[in-house]
């Protein structure tokens, strides 16, 4: 495959056998990024875990200080007197059986769903068609509350949910290119704290095995795993 000119001229001026730290990362990642759109901002974390093993599973949720740059669509699965709630808080689109009978239908035009625990076992039904898209509520990444107007608040705020994969690896939009390199390594220092305090203790060796950053057209470039243990 030919290499463009646009990637010869970052292997140029980044050596990619090196390791930096995320100040140094942010930057390279900014400065080499030449796509003609805003590019997310994405790292790759490489844990030492088996997540086939429920002990070692890795899930949460991180509050990027900056935001995604994304504008999420939000859908919230609520009952008549929570629509206007969460309509006033950003919600996209609220309400409960036109949307349930629109996702049956295939319509996931949406970035994340919040709803309240009673209403579950009605969204439980959905599975098929939010699971594997990974838009299905849950409580522990806060989008399953009574306090819909918060869980709206902060997805839009910047509020995201992660998962390890089946291969070990976390994958996960950190911001955007137009963002100050600043603010790409605080949102990006933000995620990673949150994932090592959330180590498993059955987890055994080397926890977090490699973290990459890149762009979405661009170069990955690899962060020293070791100047992230505060």
């Amino acid at each position: 495959m030919a290499t463009s000119k646009n990637r010869k001229s970052a292997l140029e001026n980044v050596d990619l056998n090196k390791s930096y730290n995320l100040d140094e990362a942010s930057v390279i990642v900014k400065e080499n990024a030449k796509a003609k759109f805003d590019e997310s901002i994405e790292l790759a974390v490489r844990l030492g875990v088996d997540p086939r093993q429920a002990n070692q599973m890795v899930r949460g949720v991180a509050s990027l200080p900056h935001g995604t740059g994304k504008n999420l669509k939000v859908l919230a699965l609520v009952t008549a007197d929570k629509e206007a709630e969460a309509k006033e808080a950003g919600a996209d689109y609220a309400g409960l059986d036109e949307y349930i009978e629109k996702i049956k239908g295939g319509w996931t035009d949406i970035d994340v769903i919040v709803t309240m625990p009673s209403l579950m076992g009605k969204i439980g039904a959905l599975g098929k068609v939010l699971g594997p898209r990974g838009l299905m509520p849950n409580p522990k990444s806060g989008t399953v509350t009574m306090d819909i107007a918060k869980a709206v608040s902060d997805v839009k705020k910047g509020k995201i949910d992660f998962k390890v994969e089946n291969n070990g690896i976390i994958h996960v939009s950190v911001g955007k290119v137009s963002f100050d390199s600043n603010k790409i390594a605080e949102n990006a220092n933000e995620l990673l704290q949150t994932i090592i305090k959330l180590k498993p203790s059955a987890s055994k060796g080397t926890y977090m095995k490699s973290v990459f950053m890149s762009s979405t057209m661009g170069l990955g470039i690899q962060v020293d795993a070791n100047s992230l243990v505060e």
